[in-house]
């Protein structure tokens, strides 16, 4: 009977974990689409920096409003959802392992599979159990988060025509570790990231209804419930939050996610395969050869993404979580 109550939990978890990913990838793909194209680019992303330069030539894409004109007028509508199904084939499988992952831990460390107990976990260890899922969530689902950023970075003309074609080229060429490129520095990327994304989560939540409870006019029951509003405002901080902290390593990974990929040259200089040896050496290149702005490329639509996306994912996962849970019980 244990066991059974575990399969279902584990089921809405990892129900509402795809579908809420699902909801916040496919509503922030023209952000993450910018955010890529400004990561990849090895010239300066900003008018002030192209005044300074003096490695690089000119730049495809100084601002975000300059840049998504260009999309709009090079690619149309569709080019802002670039590579959105090998992303939702990431992000989906990816938030269902990384929620379900989550919920094991934290009932692990409490001693109890009840959510409302959860919120009550230390902060040490609800960033050590977002880490952890995180990572988990990661291996399982990279190959399509390294196809996403490949179609989403290629522009036009189209180097792969589908996902299919970017997988078989990718295998082929490069084989399984080439699916796996730029692991090791998602992975560096992912720890302090999804720690911090869920801890500060738990604690805004925390904060959220201690606040709900010295308002309440109950002087002996105090109002605890989160709002949905609320959850979004708890959501929306963690997510700008780790996004802000950890910007640069996703600069990195990027990086070794393209290196070699053929693009016209209207979009820039090419990275040459093997451009840096490791995560360190990457970190180090960009940040000679394109100062501190070159780790903070894509910051902006970086965060403007990562802000409601995280808020749409919690937000979701929070009210489908619950609907599970009250049709299947």
């Amino acid at each position: 009977m244990e066991e059974t109550g575990q399969l279902k939990r584990a089921f809405i978890d990892a129900t509402a974990g795809a579908i809420s990913g699902g909801i916040s990838r496919t509503v922030t793909s023209p952000l993450d689409v910018i955010k890529i194209r400004f990561q990849v680019q090895l010239e300066p992303t900003t008018q002030w920096a192209l005044l300074t330069r003096t490695v690089y030539g000119n730049s495809k894409y100084t601002g975000m409003l300059q840049a998504s004109k260009d999309i709009l007028r090079e690619e149309g509508l569709p080019g802002f959802w670039r590579g959105n199904v090998p992303a939702l084939l990431m992000v989906m499988p990816y938030t269902a392992i990384q929620f379900a992952v989550l919920h094991k831990l934290k009932t692990f460390a409490s001693g109890s599979s009840n959510s409302e107990d959860h919120v009550n976990l230390s902060p040490y260890l609800s960033y050590v159990s977002g880490a952890l899922a995180g990572c988990a969530a990661t291996v399982g689902s990279y190959p399509f988060d390294l196809l996403r950023t490949i179609l989403a970075s290629q522009g036009e003309p189209k180097v792969y025509p589908n996902m299919r074609a970017a997988f078989v080229d990718i295998f082929r060429t490069r084989g399984i570790r080439g699916l796996y490129s730029g692991l090791t520095p998602t992975l560096v990327e992912i720890v302090p990231y999804a720690g911090l994304q869920f801890g500060t989560y738990d604690t805004f939540k925390r904060w959220m209804m201690t606040w709900n409870h010295l308002r309440s006019s109950n002087t002996i029951h105090g109002d605890e419930h989160v709002s949905s509003f609320q959850l979004f405002i708890c959501g929306l901080g963690a997510g700008t939050c780790a996004k802000a902290v950890c910007h640069p390593l996703d600069v990195v990974k990027k990086r070794f996610q393209i290196e070699g990929l053929q693009r016209h040259p209207r979009y820039g200089a090419r990275l040459e395969p093997r451009a840096y040896r490791n995560m360190y050496d990457g970190l180090r290149r960009i940040l000679i050869e394109e100062g501190w702005a070159g780790l903070y490329k894509g910051i902006v639509p970086s965060i403007v993404k990562a802000a409601p996306a995280g808020a749409v994912t919690f937000v979701a996962y929070e009210y489908t979580s619950d609907r599970l849970e009250s049709i299947l019980t």
